[in-house]
């Protein structure tokens, strides 16, 4: 992956790669607790040209809990809870009435996010219970990290790992959204399967993967999808690394989703870092069954794609073709800004079916750390043409973990 492409994602979904214990303490022969905390500050605004007035949060999540491990068994347990200090936002519960702000959905929570058990040795064992899944690049099973809260699954998921191949399986009852426990669609129950399998040989990462959904109530996002993705690094001597990867995967209806339809996905990006700077091209479309249902990815961590204004948040019955291009730039040694980083990326919107301009996208972030608090500034201005409405947004945001 570029240097453009990983600021992108890392400013789309922060700090969970990072979250790092206060190291482990031995409370008896061969037996370790960790303990773990991360909290974060935020403040965000929403404008959108649809009459509501402009929304400003300012919200505060702490995410705090422990890991036991004796050997190859653990059992890790983790509470979260947001604190809204200036509430001037739709937050999506029902309750408190009509909002004249548009959605922020950061509602104030406090929730058990993760009770898991594991049996795991050398990336081959099992973990079952309440858990975050982020599957590859979370663009079909995440937990929505840019959030407050976030998404877990209840589940048993098994992983094994022989030499160069790695498997992975799960089975899920229940998805726990980032809506909260006061919200009517604080979790969604069914059957869901997600199967992902893989090698890398010779340098290049191929897998492929079946994720199965089959909800109890949200019916119209029942579906079965497979598919393949692979990437790779290509050295070009002299000149720089090329990261290239890509992705194909149909989807159909499933269990009792009461649309017949079948659509397409692909995605392709190829990135380099160029003199300091690094450069993304890509083209992502979420196809569409002749403007009767779309491809959907509804277990997603959805705000890394499509656009950080996240008007594409389910993906409209025509579809969606997202063309983009992302510069970005790492500045070392720079003593007070240490791990400057900053990208720039545009997007151009387009229907798979009906030929359909649905606007274009400027995103730009701005991050670095002071002492062990991450520091990020990030924003987003949708322009519509013929779907949504003009819609900017803007985040400043302090993070620590332990």
């Amino acid at each position: 992956m570029s240097l453009g492409s990983l600021a992108a994602v890392a400013a789309a979904s922060p700090a969970l790669a990072q979250e790092s214990p206060l190291g482990p303490v031995e409370v008896a022969d061969g037996v370790t607790l960790d303990p773990m905390v991360a909290a974060r500050l935020r403040y965000e605004t929403v404008g959108r040209d649809d009459g509501l007035d402009e929304a400003e949060a300012l919200t505060m999540r702490l995410r705090a809990g422990a890991e036991l491990k004796a050997g190859i068994f653990s059992l890790l347990a983790e509470g979260e809870g947001t604190l809204a200090l200036a509430d001037d936002y739709n937050d999506t519960l029902p309750f408190n009435g009509i909002e004249p702000f548009p959605v922020v959905a950061d509602p104030e929570n406090l929730e058990l996010n993760r009770l898991q058990l594991s049996v795991m040795q050398d990336g081959t064992g099992a973990t079952i219970g309440r858990q975050r899944i982020i599957l590859d690049n979370a663009r079909f099973v995440g937990n929505v990290g840019w959030r407050q809260n976030e998404q877990t699954f209840d589940a048993i998921r098994g992983q094994a790992s022989f030499g160069p191949v790695a498997l992975d399986a799960t089975y899920a009852i229940s998805q726990r959204t980032i809506f909260g426990v006061d919200s009517p669609a604080e979790h969604f129950d069914g059957d869901f399967i997600f199967l992902n399998g893989g090698a890398e040989i010779a340098g290049v990462d191929a897998k492929a993967f079946a994720y199965l959904l089959d909800y109890d109530d949200r019916l119209a996002f029942s579906s079965q999808t497979y598919g393949l993705r692979a990437a790779a690094t290509i050295d070009l001597p002299g000149l720089f690394a090329l990261n290239a990867e890509a992705s194909v995967a149909t989807q159909s209806d499933y269990g009792a989703n009461p649309v017949d339809y079948s659509a397409s996905y692909y995605s392709v990006r190829l990135g380099a870092t160029v003199t300091g700077f690094g450069l993304t091209a890509g083209y992502e479309e979420l196809g569409s069954d002749d403007g009767i249902a779309a491809f959907q990815t509804p277990m997603a961590t959805l705000h890394a794609f499509n656009g950080w204004a996240d008007v594409f948040l389910t993906t409209p019955a025509f579809g969606v073709r997202d063309y983009y291009v992302t510069v970005g730039r790492s500045f070392g040694g720079i003593r007070l800004l240490p791990g400057l980083n900053a990208n720039v990326t545009y997007h151009q919107f387009d229907s798979d079916f009906g030929n359909l301009d649905l606007g274009s996208e400027w995103d730009a972030s701005l991050g670095f750390k002071a002492g062990p608090v991450s520091l990020l500034a990030k924003y987003a201005n949708y322009r519509a043409d013929a779907f949504a409405v003009d819609t900017e947004k803007f985040w400043l945001q302090a993070e620590i973990n332990f």
